[in-house]
Formats: structure tokens, sequence, C-alpha cells
């Protein structure tokens, strides 16, 4: 080691979890396209649920209320899967992750904190979201037999575990932006694995693979976003921890390629 080297690696910051935290949500919003997802994502959950509200003739009276509020989260949970694609398999597409990864040698706090920051930004804006989208859509809803208040039995739950179930599942997305590296070949793995082969699955006549297809993860997120159970389904609890268990086992196999392999 020269002197140089020897004084920069004295005085170069120590590299903490929270100097890592800082430096994903900096790159996080220091991208045009989190601005242009995120407020993709908004407009199409609030624009759907004003549509909503504002043309319900009680045909659709047997749609739980907050499944028909937030429909638009359907659209929603695309572009925020594919913000948690970008937020991996993006740094792989541009050759950011060299450097990155130059900067956090030991790599899997890297994929930590890109997790962490993603999490809190995609719950706190979809929550938000939908508690907007709720009241403004209840609004045009009074004198219904929708019209429901926050404070009604089971509103607030299926609110928040529809932003869970938006989050969780981008998380899985950000997950496999990491395992595939490919931002193409990713949003094809999530799209033909997450969204379209459970429903394939569940046309075959075996009554065991269609309960276990109950606890995929789109169709327990599917759950959470209820106020009311939804006949033949997964109760909220198991839906919840069957979409955390999903969510662990990508983001472990995604930590162990990082670790094992090379850029």
């Amino acid at each position: 080691m020269t002197a140089l080297s020897a004084l920069s690696a004295l005085t170069a910051p120590a590299l903490t979890c929270r100097r890592i935290l800082h430096s994903e949500w900096h790159k996080l919003w220091t991208l045009r396209s989190t601005w242009i997802i995120l407020t993709a994502a908004v407009v199409s959950t609030l624009a759907m649920g004003l549509v909503m509200g504002g043309t319900y003739d009680g045909d659709d009276s047997e749609i739980d209320t907050v499944t028909f509020v937030l429909l638009g989260t359907q659209l929603a949970q695309i572009c925020v899967a594919v913000l948690g694609i970008l937020v991996t398999a993006g740094e792989y597409a541009t050759g950011l992750i060299r450097a990155t990864l130059t900067a956090v040698p030991r790599r899997i706090p890297v994929l930590r904190a890109k997790a962490a920051v993603f999490t809190t930004v995609a719950f706190a804006v979809t929550c938000v979201t939908n508690l907007v989208t709720f009241l403004a859509a209840q609004a045009l809803l009074s004198g219904t037999d929708k019209a429901t208040a926050l404070t009604d039995s089971g509103i607030l739950r299926a609110l928040a575990g529809n932003a869970a179930g938006i989050t969780l599942l981008s998380l899985i997305a950000l997950g496999l932006g990491a395992l595939v590296r490919s931002i193409p070949g990713a949003i094809g793995a999530f799209v033909g694995t997450v969204l379209i082969l459970p429903e394939l699955l569940g046309s075959l006549p075996y009554e065991p693979l269609r309960t276990a297809i109950d606890y995929f993860p789109a169709q327990a997120a599917g759950v959470l976003g209820s106020a009311t159970p939804l006949p033949g389904a997964a109760s909220p609890g198991p839906a919840l921890l069957a979409l955390l268990l999903w969510a662990a086992a990508i983001l472990t196999a995604a930590g162990l390629r990082l670790k094992n392999r090379d850029v």
C-alpha cells in the first residue's frame, strides 16, 4: 500500500448502514423514472377511483367497497413493480452496479438498503394514495349503498392491506431484477411467474393445487385489499405471511447470487 492510498483509507468516511441507505435514497430520487412511474401509479389509482365513484349505478353492489374504489391499483401495481425492477436491474443496464459494489464490497448491504428504501417509498406512496382515493370516491358515492366511512369495520385494514400487497409484490419484482439482471427479462419473469402462471395452474383439475394457488403472491395480495372476506380465498393473516415468505425467498436467492457471482 502506498502512502497516498494509506492516507485515503484513513481519511475516507466510514462505511455504515446509514451511509449506504442515504446513498440508495439519493439514487432513487434522482432518477427521472422514479418520479414518472410513481406519478403514473398515483394518477391511475386516483383517476379510476373517481371514475368508479362518479359512474356507480348500483350494478356492482356485490363488489367490496374498497376493492371497487381502488380498481386502479391493478395498473398501479404494474407501475410500482417496474420501478422495483429498475432499482436493481437498472443498475446492471447502466453499469452503475460496478461503482456501487466497489464502494460496498460486502455487496449484501447494498441489496438490503435497496429493499429497505424501496419498501419505505412504495408503501408510503401507495398508502397515502389509497387513502386520498377512497375519500375522494366516497364523496361521490354519498347516498349509495357503497357509502362507507373510514371507521367502518375492515376499511382501514383493507386500505393498508392493499398498499402492503402492492409493496410486497413489487419487492418480489425488485428481487427478480437482482436475480435476472435484465430489465426486459425481469419484467417478463414477473408477469409470467407472478401474474400469468397462477391463472394457468388454476385451470388444472387438481383441488390441492388450486388451494395452494390461494397463497401465490398475486392471489395473496388480492385478499389483503378487501374489507370483507373473499369466498374460497385465504384469510388476510396467512395471506400476508405467504407474501412475506415469497418476498424473503426471492430476496435471499438474489442475495446469494449477488454474493457468489461476479457483476
